[in-house]
């Protein structure tokens, strides 16, 4: 089967749909998601959207800010940029009925209705805009009823994407042509032509064990793009968000940052306050900082997990202003109104990504990545709270607009259809359950919070076999979403070590024992091609 389209997008996240909204209006959008379009990290979002919105804020703070945090290597005109776009970013989603929490900062001109501001760690104002503390959520719900409104886009669900088409691999000149995708309702192979791809697959937590992020978050895009030749920069920077609630039914549930931004305290079991001895900003210390700070107080304590204690504020704030933490921390038998929550780190944003251009184009003709996937360099060596939604409006549109007013040839190249080979369905799915288990216990072992040179060296040796166990599974048998999920962990993995094993510093996101100063020499971007050694890049002045 074959789907002819002019932007192909895959992923249905905040970036995704941004991108879509705004190419219908030039051309026909295909859109996929490998679950339902609801599916997608954006919905866990908690926090907000920082954008400089208070008579007191300007510009130039917030990109200090953000370079502040980004440990010498974010780019200073893409931080310029993506932050001097938010007041406009934010004025379209209320256009698009996204509500947003009331307060009484009145925005610029008028364009918006006075709204509550937030600060969360590494701000130094209270600039986050917030749906209550389920933005993501909200915003999801404006941009889907707005998308189900546009003619010329189409969303695909339970398709995902297996790899990119090359016409380099018919013969022709290296372009991205689109993408095979699996029906996972009728396991049949897709074809999908287009003028233009986008990749906008989000993050990559489950390649670790703890995470704060979807099932969905497996570094599809990253995965692909490396298959297909893209670079891919600076995959060693992954965050862990210092504060996901520790309990044996709170799977993946995150405990939002704006908690600490309102007050919150990170105490010891013996109820201890810690962060003081950490950082001068102590519990608004920048989150690589405070999840460093926890994982230490634990393993020197032996707790299981620390507390984040809220009891200080009024009950009734507390219900209004957090009612989706309160109501599932309360669920769980925890009142966070008059007792401490028990938090842990866990995996939460991928820093590093496919390497593109500021507006969403890859090394590879044809090929486009927003999002999380990307590599913009916004964040640098560790994100700045808020500014990964921020991040996902600014380069879809950007994307959109670049790639509208372009011209494109209307004849779509014929790939030939998928080729499965000799391969068979598969009578031991139980070697992916146990790969799939194993890599991530591994990476969260050896290439977690705190690392070495000889965790990573262990690391690099296993993942080199289970990614040879997977290639041999992948060509005998039938592509199912869970072999492909596989595949592609095991490349992000592979990724994340190598790079991290090549930085040899520590620096951000990334903390390595033995070498534990921050060195000039590492003041470059990570590069990375397949089949050939990392590689240093100078950040941009």
């Amino acid at each position: 089967m074959r789907i002819d389209t002019d932007y192909l997008v895959i992923g249905s996240g905040i970036a995704g749909l941004t991108f879509a909204l705004e190419a219908a209006r030039k051309g026909r959008v295909t859109v996929l998601t490998k679950r339902t379009e609801s599916e997608a990290a954006t919905a866990w979002a908690q926090g907000g959207i920082a954008a400089v919105l208070a008579p007191d804020d300007t510009f130039g703070e917030h990109t200090a800010d953000t370079l502040n945090t980004g440990g010498g290597l974010s780019h200073r005109a893409i931080v310029e940029m993506v932050v001097e776009n938010a007041p406009e970013r934010i004025e379209v989603l209320a256009q698009l009925g996204a509500h947003f929490s009331a307060g009484d900062v009145s925005a610029p001109h008028g364009a918006l209705p006075a709204l509550d501001l937030a600060r969360e760690g590494g701000h130094g104002k209270r600039r986050v805009v917030h749906a209550g503390d389920i933005t993501g959520s909200e915003v999801q719900r404006a941009l889907l009823a707005a998308v189900h409104a546009e003619p010329n886009v189409d969303v695909r669900e339970h398709h995902m994407a297996i790899d990119l088409i090359d016409l380099a691999r018919m013969g022709g000149p290296r372009r991205i042509v689109g993408a095979y995708a699996l029906d996972n309702r009728t396991n049949v192979v897709v074809s999908i032509v287009a003028k233009a791809t986008i990749l906008a697959t989000g993050g990559a937590g489950k390649v670790y064990l703890y995470t704060s992020n979807p099932d969905v978050a497996t570094g599809d895009g990253v995965a692909m793009a490396y298959r297909a030749g893209a670079e891919i920069s600076n995959m060693e920077f992954f965050q862990f968000h210092p504060t996901a609630l520790y309990h044996p039914q709170a799977k993946n549930f995150l405990i939002s940052e704006a908690l600490r931004g309102e007050g919150g305290i990170l105490r010891l079991p013996d109820g201890t306050p810690f962060m003081e001895r950490h950082h001068p900003m102590k519990d608004l210390a920048p989150r690589d900082v405070v999840s460093r700070s926890i994982d230490f107080e634990m393993k020197r304590t032996g707790a299981e997990s620390v507390l984040l204690d809220m009891t200080a504020h009024h009950a009734d704030f507390l219900r209004e202003r957090f009612p989706n933490i309160y109501a599932r921390c309360k669920a769980l038998g925890i009142d966070l109104t008059s007792e401490p929550i028990p938090v842990v780190p866990a995996a939460h944003y991928m820093c590093g990504g496919v390497v593109v251009d500021r507006d969403g184009h890859t090394t590879l003709p044809g090929l486009w990545a927003i999002g999380e996937c990307a590599s913009t360099g916004l964040h640098g060596a560790n994100r700045l709270a808020s500014n990964s939604l921020l991040e996902g409006l600014v380069f879809g549109h950007r994307a959109a607009m670049a790639l509208t007013r372009a011209e494109h040839d209307d004849r779509l190249p014929d790939p030939p259809a998928w080729d499965p080979g000799g391969a068979v369905a598969s009578d031991e799915a139980v070697v992916v359950t146990n790969d799939w288990e194993e890599l991530r216990r591994c990476m969260w072992n050896y290439v977690g919070i705190v690392r070495s040179d000889r965790r990573l060296v262990r690391a690099s040796r296993r993942i080199a076999l289970l990614k040879e166990e997977v290639r041999e599974y992948y060509f005998r048998h039938l592509v199912t979403s869970d072999l492909l999920e596989l595949r592609n962990i095991v490349d992000v993995a592979e990724l994340i070590t190598t790079s991290a094993a090549f930085r040899r510093e520590s620096r951000g996101l990334h903390y390595n024992v033995d070498h534990p100063e921050q060195e000039d020499d590492y003041q470059t971007d990570t590069i990375m091609r397949w089949g050939t050694l990392p590689a240093q890049r100078a950040v941009p002045g």
